[in-house]
């Protein structure tokens, strides 16, 4: 079953949940390499937006998210509620990022 809906609410409108199959996550740990380092820097000087980081923390966030939803479809769920996301420096330059919900299957009301 894939899953179509994601959301940090804990119910989705229109539709009920039939099964609760419980907590289902991603995690992905991510280093800077030391190109990107090397251009963080450069943009810390200039200040503003660092976009060598914003691009590495995005990748991070889809790759967990992703592997978040197919834990679910392998374990039957078509929808996730009360999605959310949480980082942790494990160590300086090596971040952890978790991305965790419900899975549940739901059918239209």
């Amino acid at each position: 079953m894939e899953v179509k809906m994601v959301t940090t609410v804990l119910e989705l409108p229109g539709y009920e949940i039939t099964q609760n199959i419980g907590v289902v996550r991603g995690i992905v740990v991510r280093s800077r390499s030391i190109v990107g380092s090397f251009f963080g820097s450069l943009q810390t000087i200039l200040g503003g937006n660092i976009t060598v980081y914003t691009t590495l923390c995005e990748q991070a966030r889809r790759d967990a998210f992703q592997l978040m939803c197919k834990q679910a479809e392998k374990h039957g769920a078509n929808a996730i509620i009360g999605a959310r996301y949480d980082a942790t420096e494990i160590m300086a330059g090596v971040t952890e990022v978790l991305c965790y919900g419900t899975a549940v299957v739901v059918k239209p009301k």
